[in-house]
């Protein structure tokens, strides 16, 4: 109802083949365009860049053009007199409006039926859901360039790389409304499905860890946080990651695979009540992106994290026969700062400091523990450190976790953070609604993890079944 088929607009045969005349009047009238924005000059005097860009604006326009014509010469939207509203109430037809739409091509000036419901005091266009035009003025080609550029820089960076690329015009606010609703969609999209996607790998790595997104004062008001009165100003994102390393370097350790990594993340809470049977938000998104990955039935299951306790409460209630591994470079980041706190920056600290990285290394954690003992009276961070590996000790057998071919400290569970988070949501000037951060990472999380094509096969689908 209200479709607009290829095969009822004039200048189509049925199966939707295109006339020839059509597209070699076409072809004929850019060629003439281009011939006479090269005019005759030589070719030392041909300013190449200025004419790839004008017959490009030229070859655009005349194309718009022809879509535009080919759409607005179709009035099967107009489908009687009267049509259902999603109200319950009858929504009556009122004419033909025009709206312009920002295209891939440039700006189309489109008219459809239009239908007013007096009940709902709202109207409709049964085109505009039959073309996905009904959210932000955008074309789903704009629309999804617009997302591609969002989850990768700024919105006003986008809006400039949209129009220096592409010769789309779009506002920063444009693209800021339309890449958080796409991003609210696939956040939704992320809770249903999440069907396994390939084969498992014989051993999977999974980290969690958090980092905090600057939040705007609304967000963070009567937030405890670190600042100097007690106070808030951010909310921890927290992300889980999965990857394989089956490759090898040439020591025979094991090597990231290229590809092999995919992110979930959102601004949520790890924590449930100890009488609650469900699950923390949090632990359901570990065991969403889990089950996509195959993590319960890869033959080895590793979980990676630092010392936080939400991260092993979380390991232990989801994945009790995962090997736990405290990242080892979290590990050394404890020492450092113990040895620092001693020595300062003097000279002295440096190969204090590579003693207790050597015994970390080798497993001698009891001979670690001595040598800050002789130092816990006097520094906290001496003592903390004592407690903290203390906690850890099971996660720590890194000679043992070598043997068996493990990583102990790759890196992809801190650079998730920063690729996922850091680089896009933690820039200078930049506070954020809970509301939109989530949907920026949503978004993200979809883009990185090379899931955006299937989401937005999905949405397509969904779209066409609601017209």
């Amino acid at each position: 109802m209200g479709g607009c088929g290829t095969r009822q607009f004039p200048g189509y045969l049925p199966r939707g083949r295109r006339k020839r005349g059509l597209q070699t009047d076409l072809q004929n009238e850019i060629v003439r365009e281009i011939a006479t924005l090269l005019g005759r000059p030589s070719i030392a005097d041909l300013d190449l860049e200025a004419v790839e860009m004008a017959a490009r604006r030229q070859a655009l326009h005349l194309a718009a053009r022809a879509l535009e014509q080919q759409l607005n010469a179709d009035t099967s939207d107009h489908v009687g007199g009267e049509l259902p509203c999603p109200c319950g109430g009858a929504a009556q037809y009122h004419g033909r409006h025009r709206k312009t739409f920002e295209s891939v091509l440039g700006p189309l000036q489109l008219q459809r039926a239009y239908y007013h419901c007096e009940q709902c005091q709202s109207g409709f266009c049964p085109r505009d859901r039959a073309l996905g035009l009904e959210s932000f003025s955008l074309t789903p080609g704009v629309l999804r360039m617009t997302a591609s550029a969002a989850a990768l820089v700024s919105f006003a960076e986008s809006r400039g790389l949209l129009q220096e690329l592409a010769g789309v015009n779009v506002s920063a606010k444009q693209v800021e409304r339309a890449a958080e609703a796409l991003g609210a969609e696939i956040a939704i999209d992320e809770h249903q499905h999440v069907e396994k996607g390939r084969a498992v790998a014989p051993t999977l790595y999974l980290g969690m860890d958090g980092t905090g997104v600057p939040m705007r004062a609304q967000e963070v008001a009567g937030r405890a946080g670190k600042q100097a009165d007690g106070s808030a100003k951010t909310r921890e994102a927290k992300i889980v990651t999965l990857w394989t390393a089956e490759s090898r370097d040439q020591e025979g350790r094991p090597v990231r695979d290229p590809g092999s990594v995919t992110y979930s993340a959102a601004i949520e809470s790890a924590a449930t009540l100890d009488t609650s049977p469900n699950l923390s938000d949090f632990a359901e998104r570990v065991l969403r992106e889990a089950t996509r990955r195959g993590f319960p039935q890869a033959a080895r299951g590793v979980v990676l994290g630092d010392g936080s306790a939400w991260i092993w409460n979380t390991a232990a209630e989801l994945f009790p026969q995962a090997t736990q591994i405290l990242d080892r470079f979290h590990a050394k980041e404890h020492v450092s700062q113990v040895g620092k706190a001693i020595y300062g920056e003097s000279l002295e600290g440096k190969p204090w400091i590579q003693a207790r990285y050597d015994e970390l290394d080798t497993g001698r954690l009891q001979s670690l523990v001595q040598a800050l003992h002789s130092h816990a009276r006097q520094y906290p961070e001496a003592r903390e450190c004592i407690h903290y590996i203390w906690n850890n000790r099971r996660r720590m057998r890194y000679p043992k976790f070598h043997q068996q071919g493990l990583c102990t400290s790759t890196g992809v569970v801190e650079a998730g953070c920063k690729v996922v988070i850091g680089t896009r949501l933690k820039r200078a000037g930049m506070h954020w609604t809970l509301k939109g951060a989530n949907a920026i990472i949503a978004l993200r999380c979809s883009k990185l993890s090379g899931r955006f094509e299937d989401f937005w096969e999905r949405r397509s689908d969904q779209l066409k079944a609601a017209a």
